[in-house]
């Protein structure tokens, strides 16, 4: 096939029409170039669906750690002894001492 064949042909014609071109390349820098482009902010939402599922998770185990203390707390004692350890809680006549052993301390 030479040149004179090819300018001819169908597909050609129908390829060098200028609103052929011109919304070929429209629609190209849409899709993948403007700020607004599909490809831009599809990638973008799928690394927040990604990051919003890791979340969920997270939050299920705190969910499921916190429901497994409440269960625990079912008298006053066990709420006394749990406020006594986790928030350093007293009673009126009692003075509390924290013990830090040397191994659990932070020494950088």
């Amino acid at each position: 096939m030479n040149l004179k064949e090819i300018r001819k042909s169908k597909w050609f014609k129908f390829f060098s029409n200028i609103y052929v071109l011109v919304l070929t390349v429209f629609a190209i820098w849409m899709l993948f170039f403007d700020a607004n482009s599909w490809w831009f902010t599809h990638r973008e939402l799928n690394k927040e669906i990604e990051k919003l599922e890791e979340q969920k998770i997270h939050l299920r185990e705190a969910i499921e750690k916190d429901k497994a203390i409440l269960k625990q707390l079912n008298s006053q004692e066990e709420i006394e002894k749990f406020a006594r350890e986790e928030y350093y809680l007293k009673k009126e006549d009692e003075e509390i001492y924290l013990i830090e052993y040397a191994d659990s301390l932070d020494n950088d």
